[in-house]
C-alpha cells in the first residue's frame, strides 16, 4: 500500500527528570502544559499535543542502542521560526543549523539529550526534485539575521497555533531493515537516499516525516532506557484498516525496538 492522508501526532519520551523536563519544554520550547496524570506530563499549543513525556525514576540513555536522533518541530512559517531562534538566544541556549533547500531549520538537546529540530518549510513550490523524482535536500548554513529581522517585533510568546511534529528521526542498525519496515509494512514511500548513510520517507508528496540513519552506528534494539518510548502516527479509519488495525489505536515495533502508535483520527 501507499500511504497517504496522515499526520505525525505526539512522541512519548522516557525521562529520569520529570520537573527539570517539563520546565524545559514549557520555558525554553514554549509548550503548554496539557495534561498531568500518573507519571505523565503531555506538552503542545492549544490545539496540538506535541511531547509526552514519561517519568520512570533512575532510566538513563544507553548511547549503544538504536532509538531517538530527532524530534522535528515544524513552525508554521519562518517568521515563527525567528521568533523563536530569538528567544533561544536571549536564553543562551547553543544550537546547530542547516537549510536543507526545502526547509530551514536549527537544532539543539534537552536536558536528557534528546535530539530536538525546530524549522520552517519553503513553499512546496519552490522544491527541486532530481531527475529519479527524489526532492533535492542538503545542509548549508541558514540566512538567519534575515529571519532575526522578520520576527524582530515580535516577542515569543510561547508555540503558536498551527505547531506540529513535522518528522521523527531515528538512529537504525541497517538502512536495508529500515526501508522494509517503513516502506513495505507501514507504506511510506522513499523521497531521498542522496545523504551517504540516511534514507528519508514520507507520504502526501512531503519531503520527509522519517529519516533514519546508521551515523552512530548503533549495535543493539532499544531496551526500556531514557530516550525515546514511541511516536505516533495519524491516519484515517479507511488508512488503519490497510495497515491492519482491528482497533482504532494499535501499536507496532521495528526490528530496532522503535514503536509507532498507530491512531485513527475519524
Amino acid at each position: 500500500m501507499k500511504l497517504t492522508n496522515i499526520q505525525l501526532g505526539a512522541v512519548t519520551l522516557r525521562v529520569s527528570d520529570l520537573n527539570t523536563m517539563q520546565a524545559f519544554y514549557k520555558e525554553i520550547i514554549g509548550m503548554d502544559v496539557l495534561d498531568t496524570r500518573d507519571g505523565y506530563v503531555t506538552l503542545g499549543t492549544e490545539t496540538t499535543r506535541l511531547v509526552i513525556l514519561h517519568e520512570v525514576k533512575g532510566v538513563r540513555p544507553n548511547p549503544r542502542t538504536a532509538g531517538l536522533f530527532h524530534m522535528a518541530i515544524l513552525l508554521p512559517d519562518r517568521i515563527e521560526l525567528g521568533r523563536i531562534l530569538r528567544h533561544l538566544i536571549e536564553q543562551r541556549i547553543e544550537v546547530g543549523q542547516g537549510d536543507h533547500l526545502v526547509s530551514e531549520a536549527f537544532y539543539l538537546s534537552d536536558p536528557e539529550g534528546n535530539g530536538i529540530e525546530l524549522y520552517a518549510d519553503r513553499p512546496r513550490e519552490q522544491w527541486e526534485y532530481e531527475a529519479n523524482g527524489h526532492v533535492k535536500m542538503s545542509t548549508d548554513p541558514v540566512e538567519y539575521e534575515s529571519m532575526l529581522e522578520a520576527a524582530s517585533d515580535r516577542p515569543f510568546t510561547g508555540l503558536p497555533s498551527g505547531t506540529t511534529m513535522g518528522h521523527v528521526h531515528f538512529k537504525v542498525r541497517s538502512l536495508e531493515a529500515a526501508k522494509l519496515f517503513y516502506q513495505n509494512r507501514l507504506g511510506f514511500t522513499v523521497t531521498t537516499d542522496s545523504y551517504p548513510g540516511a534514507l528519508f520517507l514520507a507520504a502526501d508528496g512531503y519531503h520527509h516525516h522519517i529519516g533514519t540513519n546508521v551515523w552512530a552506528r548503533p549495535s543493539a534494539p532499544m531496551g526500556e532506557e531514557a530516550g525515546l518510548e514511541a511516536w505516533t502516527l495519524l491516519v484515517d479509519a479507511a488508512t488503519n484498516r490497510e495497515l491492519g488495525g482491528t482497533t482504532a489505536d494499535w501499536s507496532l515495533t521495528d526490528d530496532d525496538g522503535i514503536t509507532v502508535n498507530i491512531k485513527s483520527v475519524d
